[in-house]
């Protein structure tokens, strides 16, 4: 059974998501033609940055928990983790959009990102001898950068579901990395990365969950058109 363990944290990931994306109140499935947009738009940055790290050794796969089915150097359970984790998250994200009707990070949004922008720069500067830890937080800065430039209007909202996800994300990755577990699943090469753990999880993948999330946001938002800021309650106008 062991070799389905990373298959079995990407399915676990997925069922409640999925099962609840028919929720009349929050009617997710009628926004996948853009979730899938951004997913897709993140995949062809993200993959092919996986398969480069893993070549690198910035990180890499434990055989005994996977099925053995892979592409371009990557099992099929990473290939599946880009698809299910992004849809996890979002699904959080339009929930929390649901149920917190007032935009509570919204005044706070730019400045909050400027200052992470700040932060993201030096570290990733400092660090150029890190591949990890330098090109995930000099990627994000940039990214980052643009959305104040744009004065997008969503970034308050975005933060608050990126936080609540945050917590799945490092149960989750917890186990990918060696928690409750003999060996990692997923294995990182500490001289690449800031090497400081948060439990078993790298502090660099909060950062990596924050550009891979805000990409798929980006194309998520773009076709709903919708009003940001506090929102009416439900049965208001």
């Amino acid at each position: 059974m062991e070799r389905y363990y990373y298959l079995g944290l990407d399915l676990f990931s997925l069922a409640f998501p999925l099962l609840r994306s028919f929720d009349p109140r929050i009617s997710f499935w009628k926004k996948w033609p853009g979730l899938f947009t951004g997913i897709l738009v993140m995949s062809m940055l993200f993959i092919p940055w996986d398969v480069w790290f893993t070549a690198q050794g910035v990180w890499g796969f434990n055989p005994r928990y996977l099925v053995g089915i892979g592409f371009f150097g990557l099992p099929i359970e990473e290939w599946l983790f880009f698809l299910l984790i992004p849809y996890a998250c979002l699904f959080l994200y339009e929930v929390m959009r649901y149920f917190v009707k007032r935009d509570v990070l919204g005044g706070v949004a730019r400045p909050f990102s400027m200052g992470l922008i700040a932060v993201l720069l030096t570290v990733g500067l400092i660090h150029l001898d890190r591949l990890y830890t330098s090109v995930t937080f000099l990627l994000t800065a940039a990214f980052l950068l643009w959305h104040v430039w744009k004065r997008t209007p969503w970034l308050g909202r975005f933060y608050v579901g990126y936080a609540v996800s945050l917590i799945p994300f490092f149960l989750v990755n917890g186990i990918l990395t060696g928690w409750l577990l003999p060996e990692p699943i997923v294995w990182y090469n500490n001289a690449e990365n800031l090497g400081i753990r948060l439990n078993t999880v790298p502090l660099d993948d909060s950062m990596y969950l924050l550009l891979m999330l805000l990409i798929v946001t980006t194309f998520y938002e773009r076709p709903l058109k919708r009003m940001h800021g506090d929102l009416p309650a439900a049965g208001q106008p």
